[in-house]
């Protein structure tokens, strides 16, 4: 190479060096921003899941206190006056109020279950829940047409949930007078392979009180 090519090459390396220097220059900034963002951003996200994780606890904690007293509208009483810090919270919460005012106040208890139910904020399955034990509270109170007809929008669900559905509405047909048809329902019931033991066992002994034969 000859001196005046490394020259050349020489002074437009410097140019380039003086192209970049003056690009940090201009525009280092962003990228200080960018890194700040990202640090500051990870940060916040910790801070936030932390917090999180207080509140969660904190509410568990809540709630085991407001379950401690030995009377259930005592129990009750205190679950309401708890705030909880999510819709889903809120919802664990209004089905445990309504699993202690069921015996002693089913009407009430039917009325928060169904009311959670209908709420859009929270999972189907917090509301899939609520509504099947609303439908399962004695003495509720409740219409039959509607008690029905939620219960046929919850057997169109799948695994245990249509199942515990559908042996309410057995249990329903029931109360109607309509044994032929429970019995049907019970004895398909009985034979779903998806059926727990329990389930199993609950059907067959309405089954043998009917009149049923679980051989057939």
């Amino acid at each position: 190479m000859s001196d005046t090519d490394s020259f050349i090459e020489e002074v437009t390396e410097e140019v380039r060096r003086e192209k970049l220097f003056k690009m940090v220059k201009r525009y280092g900034w962003i990228a200080v921003l960018l890194v700040v963002l990202l640090v500051g951003g990870a940060a916040w996200n910790e801070l936030r899941k932390a917090s999180e994780r207080e509140d969660a606890q904190n509410f568990g904690d809540a709630i085991i206190a407001a379950l401690s007293p030995e009377d259930r509208l005592e129990r009750a009483d205190a679950l309401t006056a708890l705030e909880a810090p999510t819709p889903g919270a809120d919802a664990m919460l209004k089905l445990l109020t309504a699993a202690e005012l069921g015996a002693d106040n089913p009407s009430e208890a039917a009325e928060k279950l169904l009311t959670l139910s209908d709420r859009a904020d929270i999972p189907q399955v917090y509301r899939q829940v609520a509504t099947l034990k609303a439908m399962m509270i004695p003495d509720a109170g409740l219409d039959p047409a509607d008690r029905r007809q939620r219960l046929e929008d919850l057997a169109q669900a799948s695994g245990l949930l249509r199942l515990l559905a559908q042996e309410q509405i057995a249990m329903l047909e029931i109360e109607q007078g309509d044994t032929e048809a429970a019995l049907t329902r019970l004895l398909d019931l009985y034979a779903d392979a998806e059926a727990s033991q329990g389930l199993r066992e609950r059907a067959s002994g309405v089954i043998v009180a009917l009149g049923g034969d679980l051989t057939e």
